[in-house]
């Protein structure tokens, strides 16, 4: 689900076309490998993440990135969008999400989003924050 409310497909039929442009050397690679969703780069390896760094000029830290970004969209069913905006604002995992306070939650993806200048009105509200640190919850004690 999406900040917006809206439903997305499970992680696993996310195709990760048209990733940012920072992440372009990353998708190539991840392509190569017959890698085409999000779920194929969540269950990425250690040794399969340093295979992919080292056969062209994608990087560990950005394929790591990817497979934070991945961890949240299958495990608790977020946005493509939603789960780079918690990366980027600091909270890149499950743990770290549940650990989180909603109005912390806001904070941050709030600052990050000013500090973009998106211009756009704030994608998380509170009702969204406790959503999403309640599936983080959730999470945890299923797994």
């Amino acid at each position: 689900m999406s900040a917006g409310g809206g439903a997305e497909p499970r992680g696993d039929s996310i195709p990760l076309a048209a990733l940012p442009t920072s992440f372009r050397d990353e998708e190539k690679a991840l392509n190569a490998a017959g890698i085409a969703s999000w779920e194929g780069v969540r269950t990425l390896d250690e040794l399969q993440l340093s295979r992919l760094a080292r056969s062209g000029r994608a990087t560990a830290r950005n394929l790591r990135r990817l497979q934070g970004m991945a961890v949240l969209i299958c495990d608790l069913d977020l946005a493509p969008a939603d789960a780079a905006l918690l990366l980027h604002a600091g909270v890149a995992t499950v743990s770290a999400l549940a650990a989180s306070t909603p109005q912390d939650l806001v904070t941050r993806t709030g600052r990050l989003e000013r500090q973009l200048r998106s211009g756009r009105p704030p994608v998380v509200d509170l009702p969204t924050a406790q959503r999403w640190i309640q599936r983080a919850k959730h999470w945890q004690t299923t797994n």
